[in-house]
């Protein structure tokens, strides 16, 4: 039976072992229910003790759930912390500890400006008529990008269902028509043109 006391000693090596293997940017907080009040801190950051009031309702808590979040929230020094909480229940399913996981996003978002400020300025200019109006190449390459993005795939880790279903989208739109069409999807899918033509006759049966 998990008690109180194996619940605590389990949510702290748990709280001890994330920082660890994610790294210092990640401080995790042990809220106790009972008490509200912090129970421990692994790689404390944010200035809070164990001892200091849990303020849950910051959260926005419901004792019905398992999984809160995530959310964000602004750290003392202004940086921005991305957070998720897991219920800790016992064996009757009585939520007895939160624990909560606080990525400090200062170092991504350092970066992300660093990387922005290293990429060209965006020309205002839309694509030149005479260079893209008949270039199936960037039609293809736009048809595919697109499609792959909106279901959240990548193009070289299609599975053979995922992938056939996209060749009969690009015959259905009709990007297949042009002459070596199906050698260069081939080569963007990382396939032999037969494999393409295979399923072609694939999803036409």
């Amino acid at each position: 039976m998990l008690d109180r006391k194996t619940l605590l000693t389990n949510s702290k090596a748990l709280a001890d072992a994330i920082p660890l293997l994610f790294g210092t940017r990640n401080e995790v907080v042990l809220h106790d229910l009972s008490t509200e009040t912090i129970a421990y801190i692994a790689n404390p950051f944010s200035q809070r003790q164990p001892g200091d009031p849990s303020n849950m309702h910051e959260i926005d808590f419901h004792p019905s759930e398992d999984v809160i979040g995530p959310y964000e929230k602004v750290n003392w020094d202004g940086s921005v912390l991305r957070s998720i909480s897991v219920v800790v229940r016992d064996d009757a399913g009585n939520a007895q500890f939160v624990l909560c996981i606080n990525h400090d996003q200062a170092d991504l978002q350092n970066l992300q400006r660093a990387v922005r400020s290293l990429l060209p300025a965006r020309s205002p200019k839309v694509q030149p008529e005479a260079l893209f109006r008949n270039d199936w190449h960037e039609n293809l390459n736009v048809f595919v990008s697109d499609w792959c993005a909106t279901r959240s795939l990548r193009v070289e880790e299609l599975s053979r269902e995922a992938r056939r279903e996209l060749v009969a989208a690009l015959e259905s739109s009709g990007a297949l028509s042009e002459r070596n069409a199906a050698a260069y999807v081939a080569r963007v899918l990382s396939v032999s043109r037969a494999t393409v033509y295979n399923d072609l006759k694939a999803v036409a049966e």
